[in-house]
């Protein structure tokens, strides 16, 4: 510690207290950066006999930072106090020592001139600073020294734990100012800000289509790329984003995992839990412009419209049929392909659709679940139960062309047309006849 011998003894102590101040400041600088500080330190002669004392916890009063030495302490406060900062007249960010200060703006020198000076020996990449070279080299070792004390997750950079430590700590500094929202990280609160003002700064290049986000612009990409980087490994089937593949392999494992709280039904995704909890309020927010027709969801919407404007956006590769919904194609293909994805768990048989095999399973249950209301008959399905209600009403709406019979089913005015053609397409596997 320097000291100025004056005739005025307080003066003398006085100046001896802020030599000291600036000693340490020299010796252990801090930067702060809107909450955020850098640290860098050098050996003194004070520090070291520090080193060699019992190590005690300083505690600011402010905020849960801590601190094994005094001296680093001080220098922390001029973060909350705000008092002798150092100034970048480049960017605005605020120091608490000179030293570090000029470190940093040096940077600022590199970034102008595209100096580079640090260079990874690993590969061709050059930085402007000594810090940030030290980083990447981390990709490299894959080195980690930040780890987490709450659950031992590491990470390659300090920043990095600070933001996962929250995580743990519940602490969301950052703040909207429109709605009060707070986040964890700067870069969330940033990019819900651009609700509030509309912003949208990421731009696509084929379309012209706008993006709040750059994760959604790069999805949307793939649109006009036609790339699916995902892919189930159960079928092999591709999607273009991460959360289509894990809802498509809910088909494979069956798993449910929202379920609604009035009834014991469960649903793959979110959406349909919210389109069905609708079926309990009655409510149906969607409405159709050309009818008067509502819908609880919006999905359900744009394929009744269809309707109105006869559009079938989903054509068969094999042999050009067009269909207003992704399902009926689906379902349509399965005839070119033969494939029968669902069995009957009695017999064996399969199935192309769904509905085929719940009205098969009623030969094996006995179950006959459509009751006529005027002689308490019973059926296995609506059709039956149609058909069997127009002997009640008289209703004959199949008509032969050839004659003016007219029948009750579709059935029974096919079996009459051959009446007419001579068609007699069964045979008997014993003998020769041929039945009619």
């Amino acid at each position: 510690m320097a000291s100025v011998k004056l005739e005025d003894c307080s003066q003398t102590l006085e100046l001896n207290v802020n030599i000291k101040d600036e000693e340490e400041e020299e010796t252990i600088g801090k930067s702060v950066n809107h909450g955020d500080h850098v640290e860098t330190f050098s050996t003194s002669r004070a520090q070291q006999q520090e080193d060699h004392r019992p190590k005690r916890s300083h505690h600011c009063p402010h905020c849960k930072e801590s601190f094994s030495i005094l001296s680093k302490l001080k220098i922390h406060l001029k973060i909350h106090t705000e008092e002798n900062l150092y100034s970048c007249t480049d960017c605005g960010k605020n120091f608490t020592t000179l030293k570090v200060l000029t470190v940093h703006q040096r940077v600022h020198e590199r970034i102008h001139t595209g100096e580079k000076t640090y260079s990874c020996s690993n590969c061709v990449k050059g930085f402007t600073s000594s810090t940030k070279l030290k980083i990447h080299q981390r990709t490299h070792t894959g080195e980690k020294p930040y780890s987490c004390s709450d659950c031992g997750a590491s990470f390659s950079r300090l920043g990095h734990i600070k933001t996962h430590k929250r995580i743990h700590t519940g602490e969301k500094p950052y703040s909207c100012s429109d709605c009060g929202k707070s986040f964890s990280r700067l870069g969330n609160l940033k990019t819900h800000e651009r609700m509030h003002t509309g912003v949208k700064p990421y731009s696509c290049s084929d379309c012209g289509k706008s993006f709040s986000r750059l994760g959604h612009l790069k999805t949307h990409e793939r649109i006009h790329t036609g790339e699916k980087p995902y892919f189930c490994s159960d079928c092999l089937k591709c999607f273009t984003t991460s959360t289509e593949l894990k809802v498509h392999q809910r088909t494979h494992t069956g798993e449910k995992p929202y379920s609604c709280s009035d009834c014991v039904k469960c649903f793959t995704t979110y959406s349909g839990l919210e389109g069905h909890r609708r079926t309990h309020t009655g409510e149906k927010p969607y409405s159709c412009s050309n009818c008067v027709k509502s819908f609880t969801s919006s999905t359900k919407l744009k394929i009744h419209q269809r309707t109105h404007t006869g559009e079938k956006p989903y054509l068969c590769s094999d042999c050009g049929a067009s269909f207003s919904r992704l399902g009926h194609l689906n379902t349509h293909e399965r005839i070119h392909t033969g494939e029968k994805p669902y069995s009957c768990s009695d017999c064996g048989k399969g199935f192309s659709r769904l509905c085929n095999l719940k009205t098969h399973e009623r030969i094996h249950t006995g179950e006959k679940p459509y009751l006529c209301s005027d002689c308490v008959k019973c059926f296995t399905t609506s059709t039956e139960l149609k058909g069997h209600q127009r002997t009640h009403t008289g209703e004959k709406p199949y008509s032969c062309s050839d004659c003016v019979k007219c029948f009750t089913t579709y059935s029974g005015l096919i079996g009459h047309q051959r009446t007419h053609t001579g068609e007699k397409p069964y045979s008997c596997s014993d003998c020769v006849c041929i039945r009619s």
